[in-house]
């Protein structure tokens, strides 16, 4: 693999991102646009009815965000103008047909105009609604494909899936594409057509019954995860993330495609500066709920690998997998993370926040600083079942006793604390699978592009992505830590 300047691919190139607003998304805008201020274009997909609202939500959720302080700085009183000619708002939606694109004049520009499609929209939730994710995640990625294929200069496709497509597998889990119809049970019955006909039938069974909304949600949720359980993976995200790789695979034709597979995506590393984050990320939620002195147990493996990567690293990997394979036609796999070169365990967060919030203890509503220690460690979903047994079970069955003997009178309590113990479980069932994960996430392939940036000279240092360099101390303590605890105080 050989790579020339990527400064230099990037510039007079245009680029149609779609999930604008996300996390990843706005890394990536700010990035290209601070490396390659000759950039020709960036039409940003945006979820929105009209030009007014999605030019509304670019300016509010992407750049009136800190994130891009470093490139406001940089062109002072010319910032407005410059992004103004350099970012596109484009209203749509990837669960639609052109992407929802109804303004004829701007589809035909972009048709006309994009080089690269990087597809950054999706569904993240565990435990989103079946038809929402089928429709974002799978369909939706059949709807970027289908628009890359008419942009008359399209050069490739850059898909950003999950590594956790892989579901609960243990040891080394290699870069490989699913082939259409594969499942991670052994088998190939997985009819992608059949999953939209019977996901569509059950929401007709819900509305012809006049479930509620909320009604519909659930069993929406319920039955995205019996299908995913069904097909061999732990949930309907990674289940939906799975089926789109399977259909641009199967449909990509000589379209370039390269697939990129992030492990747990966290805070950058250095740029635009250290520790940005937004919203609460999948491990920031243990480290906030322990900071305030509400998490008293850990459930799961505490020697076990969580595969860490920071958002510029990724975003880094992404532009050098861009310009490493435009008009290469090829399906390549990458996977951006670090359980093989650089691996961190749960025993070492545990330790970073029992530090950390020592040391910076947060402070609570009545002003005083939360005083926390080591929690329970529980090894085994047979050792968590008997500690909620103990500590909560027993107290509602109580407290249900004393609520009937006492005429209702604490049904508000019982039934709260009901609530809070089923949304607990819950949520355990849903995070179980990681919180035991086993495997490994082979990256020969990220690999190889590291070494083709480095063979390439100077821009080694811009575009770096190897995790052997983070000190995962100092990175969690001095970086990561802090963002997290900052962007809960804003």
């Amino acid at each position: 693999m050989e790579l020339g300047s990527i400064v230099e691919f990037l510039e007079n190139k245009s680029i149609l991102v779609t999930g604008a607003t996300g996390f990843l998304a706005k890394i990536f805008v700010e990035r290209i646009l601070r490396t390659q201020p000759n950039v020709k274009k960036l039409f940003l997909l945006l979820r929105a009815g009209d030009t007014k609202s999605a030019t509304q939500r670019l300016h509010n959720e992407v750049i009136g965000k800190e994130l891009f302080w470093v490139l406001r700085e940089k062109w002072a009183s010319d910032f407005n103008s410059f992004v103004s000619k350099k970012l596109t708002p484009v209203p749509g939606d990837i669960s639609c047909d052109d992407l929802g694109v109804t303004d004829s004049n701007l589809r035909e520009e972009m048709w006309r105009e994009v080089d690269i499609v990087v597809n950054l929209a999706a569904t993240t939730n565990f435990d989103e609604r079946y038809d929402v994710a089928l429709g974002i995640n799978a369909l939706g990625a059949r709807h970027v494909l289908d628009f890359a294929k008419k942009c008359v200069k399209i050069k490739m496709l850059l898909h950003v899936s999950t590594a956790y497509v892989a579901g609960e597998q243990s040891g080394l889990i290699l870069e490989q594409p699913f082939q259409m119809g594969e499942t991670l049970n052994g088998t190939f019955g997985l009819d992608i057509e059949e999953e939209k006909k019977l996901m569509e039938e059950r929401l007709d069974e819900l509305q012809s019954e006049g479930a509620t909304r909320e009604a519909v949600t659930l069993a929406m949720k319920d039955f995205g995860i019996q299908r995913a359980k069904m097909h061999g993976w732990p949930n309907t995200y990674v289940f939906t993330k799975a089926m789109g790789e399977m259909l641009l695979g199967h449909l990509k034709e000589n379209l370039p495609l390269a697939i990129l597979r992030p492990t747990i995506v966290s805070s950058t590393y250095k740029e635009p500066f250290p520790g940005w984050v937004e919203g609460i990320r999948t491990i920031d939620s243990f480290a906030v709920g322990y900071g305030k002195g509400r998490l008293t147990f850990f459930l799961g493996d505490i020697e076990a690998i969580v595969d860490v990567i920071p958002a510029d690293m990724v975003v880094n990997s992404m532009i050098v997998a861009m310009a490493a394979h435009a008009n290469q036609p090829c399906e390549v796999i990458y996977q951006v993370g670090s359980s093989v070169k650089n691996p961190v365990r749960y025993s070492n967060l545990q330790d970073f926040g029992l530090r950390y919030f020592t040391k910076n203890p947060w402070i609570n509503k009545d002003g005083k600083a939360v005083k926390v220690g080591k929690v329970t460690v529980l090894s085994t979903m047979d050792s968590f079942h008997r500690y909620m047994a103990l500590r909560y079970l027993l107290l509602l069955k109580g407290l249900q006793f004393v609520n009937t003997a006492f005429c209702q009178y604490f049904r508000g309590t019982y039934t709260d604390l009901n609530r809070r113990i089923k949304f607990l479980l819950r949520l355990i069932e849903l995070y179980k699978p990681y919180l035991f994960f086993k495997g490994v996430f082979d990256d020969m392939n990220t690999e190889k592009l590291r070494m083709a940036v480095t063979a390439s000279g100077a821009e080694a240092d811009l575009f770096y992505f190897d995790p052997k360099c983070i000190d995962w101390e100092d990175y969690f303590m001095n970086i990561h830590i802090p963002g997290a605890v900052k962007y809960v105080f804003k």
